[in-house]
């Protein structure tokens, strides 16, 4: 199994490249020619997770674009980097501008979401549309999942992430992530794991989930900034998410005036078993 899971991760490497935004290096994946669809991802997952959706958006006419947040994935992980969702905002602004994108359609996922937000309703004027997947807005009244929560207490954090075996997380994400397990073998589950730990053991992980900005001036912050907004948004959600269900779903069309979602028979990692789902979803946006 180490040696399938080195594999799919050289892999993804080989099909990306580094760059650096704010002195912080990272990883970014791009795929595709024509208008840039930028698209955020949370924890425990990296750019690795939009491999399958940079290409089908890529057939459809797009470029799909998908970096790393520090902390994660192949990027760096500074012990003084701010990991707080503002933190992460701030420096994946620096991280668009590094890469030259000006105007972008955004697609936003897990607590990639509030960042993703908070990124688009202090940058208006360059968001063409917004996708959100399965991602909490109502950050005030937010709980973590249960699967989550440990990691953001003090102590028990650290014992249970080092007690998380490849093998775990691997049940963990069958369990909560996946609806179709045959869209994506444990290999690749496996160098989630991989990209997760890496050189730090998950220390910067652990920041991140203990960052979260459960606060009502956020929530008002974003619901009033995105209410404000002049571009389109819709929703896509996997119906069958243990841990953000439709109430959430709910929540997000409320927040974007969207009528109708688009639900599809997928659990919270949408992106492995739908990615066509999301990028037919991305395209009529972009039209």
């Amino acid at each position: 199994m180490s040696q399938a899971v080195e594999q799919v991760i050289s892999e993804h490497e080989a099909a990306g490249r580094r760059f650096r935004a704010d002195d912080v290096g990272s990883f970014v994946r791009e795929e595709g020619e024509g208008p840039p669809v930028v698209c955020f991802h949370g924890v425990p997952s990296s750019s690795f997770l939009y491999r399958k959706v940079n290409a089908e958006l890529a057939a459809r006419g797009l470029r799909g674009i998908a970096f790393d947040f520090p902390g994660l994935g192949l990027a760096e992980r500074p012990a003084d980097f701010d990991y707080s969702w503002s933190g992460l905002a701030r420096w994946s602004g620096a991280a668009i501008d590094a890469l030259g994108i000006d105007r972008c359609h955004l697609v936003i996922h897990d607590v990639g979401g509030p960042v993703g937000a908070e990124w688009a309703v202090r940058n208006p004027d360059r968001v063409l549309s917004m996708t959100v997947l399965n991602t909490p807005l109502n950050v005030a009244t937010f709980h973590r999942p249960w699967s989550m929560h440990p990691f953001s207490i003090p102590r028990v954090g650290e014992l249970y992430l080092r007690s998380m075996t490849r093998f775990a997380l691997t049940q963990l994400f069958q369990l909560q992530g996946i609806g179709d397990r045959g869209a994506v073998d444990k290999a690749e589950i496996g160098a989630y794991y991989d990209l997760l730990k890496r050189e730090d053991g998950g220390a910067a992980f652990l920041r991140i989930m203990r960052g979260f900005e459960l606060t009502q001036d956020k929530q008002d912050f974003l619901w009033e900034g995105l209410a404000e907004r002049a571009y389109p948004a819709s929703v896509v959600w996997g119906k069958d998410d243990p841990a953000l269900g439709m109430e959430f779903c709910r929540i997000a069309c409320d927040v974007l005036n969207v009528d109708e979602p688009t639900l599809v028979p997928a659990k919270h990692f949408l992106q492995e078993d739908q990615a066509p789902a999301i990028a037919e979803v991305v395209k009529a946006m972009a039209a």
